[in-house]
């Protein structure tokens, strides 16, 4: 089941907030001879979590379906990093799984033991099931915590982001369990930071994204990410503000273009942005 994004969270009965995680979403078939991980893409994940797939067979009965998100800790935050890292391991998962263990932040139950489905029950009922299910597990299969109070919603918005909440999940209460709608909502949280515009894609007279950079401790501008896409009016204001770097001049650009595919994003944790390919610099 999919959300679809608001501008704010809203306070209406029988609706119940839950921390959006920064993580990967991941659905758990818990079958009689193990556990299969299957990523929102479809994707299979179990090979690179075994960890996981280890305490969901030893904590939860044959026949339950999970849906939560995978999150890997480092210190008191998330890391996204680490997550990926899991894929290209290859012979070395058995050490980073020791050095960084995931946990499952379980938030919704499709079927219960031993195969009841329950698409179709309310999420309140779900998540008392759900309650029940997890009671005993351990501490690498969490509950994420939910509340029907805006108040403490907005307070985790506030106070949780800096631990790797990225925003509120918004459910009804009295809500089925509908795969691929957008029944549910979602409220990003944001930061705002200034940054430089060190080039732009694909070309300087119509910059569809921007290149961004910030100086670091020792004065070097080091990219940080791209801009989503913008709009045409943007794209037009910015076209007339924006010059070309000159190459000639004494004044370097510190970028090489086209930038290298492995630079990588400064700005936060980690970079969910496509690398940039042959940039303008400006």
């Amino acid at each position: 089941m999919l959300a679809k994004s608001v501008d704010t969270a809203p306070e209406a009965p029988g609706v119940v907030y839950e921390p959006k995680w920064d993580g990967w979403r991941a659905i758990a078939f818990r079958r009689p001879n193990g556990v299969y991980l299957q990523s929102r893409a479809g994707r299979d994940l179990s090979s690179y979590f075994p960890d996981i797939t280890e305490a969901v067979s030893e904590a939860v009965p044959a026949g339950a379906v999970l849906d939560g998100e995978l999150v890997v800790w480092e210190g008191e935050r998330t890391n996204f990093s680490q997550l990926q890292r899991r894929v290209t391991a290859g012979a070395q998962l058995p050490a980073l799984i020791g050095r960084h263990p995931a946990h499952y932040v379980v938030f919704d139950l499709l079927r219960a033991p031993p195969g009841r489905p329950l698409l179709d029950t309310t999420l309140i009922e779900r998540r008392a099931l759900l309650e029940q299910l997890l009671a005993d597990a351990p501490v690498s299969l969490t509950l994420s915590p939910q509340t029907t109070d805006l108040e403490q919603a907005v307070e985790w918005l506030h106070t949780w982001t800096a631990a790797g909440m990225e925003g509120l999940m918004i459910k009804r209460l009295d809500g089925r369990y509908e795969p691929g709608r957008r029944g549910w909502q979602k409220l990003r949280a944001y930061r705002t930071t200034e940054a430089i515009i060190g080039g732009v894609t694909p070309t300087i007279d119509n910059p569809q994204t921007l290149l961004l950079g910030r100086v670091d401790q020792h004065g070097r501008l080091r990219y940080t990410g791209r801009t989503s896409p913008l709009r045409p009016p943007q794209r037009t204001e910015l076209a007339s503000l924006l010059t070309p770097h000159d190459p000639t001049s004494e004044a370097k650009h510190p970028w090489p273009q086209p930038l290298p595919a492995a630079w990588p994003d400064n700005l936060s944790s980690h970079n969910h942005s496509p690398t940039p390919r042959s940039p303008q610099r400006s």
